[in-house]
């Protein structure tokens, strides 16, 4: 079994154990995997994207209201770090994640420049927006407007190529919360799923 494949058996797991049932089988019914075409265009753009994202992304191409065929998908499948507790995230399609390329660099320039001093941003990010490398894989359930979630293929000296970042806003912040998506992953399930939460399934 993969990784991501245990990812998501625990996820399955943690949506029965919270009432989703319905939620579930409604996801299993309605979402399929990205297309060939699709993943290629997400490899062009990041030649380094984790195999274990592109996984996933065959399993699932995206909950964001992501329209498939069958219907509308906005389902919460991802967590971040303890510090946002059960905060709950979105999963972009492959197809949204090579849109939304520029975001990173739109949003947080300045950030990652450090002309903010209030603003606490990690070592291990780079502090020289013009070589931003980053892939927006999430959005909180606030529509990203509360966090999102990034991997990083332009780090800091002092940080990992592929490092997990999450930026939070009021206050502001961005910190690394994972070495690798695989790590980001194995933090969920050690996590036990705790931003699933049986109030997201309530009529």
């Amino acid at each position: 079994m993969t990784l991501v494949e245990q990812y998501l058996e625990g996820l399955k797991e943690a949506y029965l154990d919270n009432g989703g049932e319905e939620a579930w089988q409604n996801l299993m019914d309605t979402a399929h995997g990205a297309s060939d075409a699709d993943l290629q265009a997400l490899r062009s753009r990041y030649p380094q994207v984790p195999e274990s994202l592109i996984d996933l992304l065959r399993h699932i191409d995206g909950t964001y209201w992501r329209e498939y065929e069958k219907g509308t998908i906005g389902d919460l499948i991802l967590g971040a770090d303890e510090d946002m507790g059960d905060y709950p995230y979105y999963l972009l399609s492959a197809q949204q994640i090579v849109e939304t390329q520029n975001e990173a660099f739109d949003f947080y320039a300045d950030y990652i420049n450090r002309k903010y001093e209030e603003v606490p941003i990690d070592e291990r990010i780079t502090s020289d927006a013009s070589q931003l490398n980053w892939l927006h894989f999430s959005d909180c359930m606030n529509n990203g407007g509360t966090s999102q979630l990034f991997i990083d293929f332009s780090p800091s000296p002092t940080g990992k190529v592929g490092q997990v970042v999450r930026f939070v806003h009021d206050p502001d912040a961005m910190d690394v919360i994972a070495d690798s998506f695989d790590d980001y992953l194995k933090m969920l399930m050690d996590n036990e799923y705790c931003f699933v939460d049986e109030m997201h399934f309530e009529e």
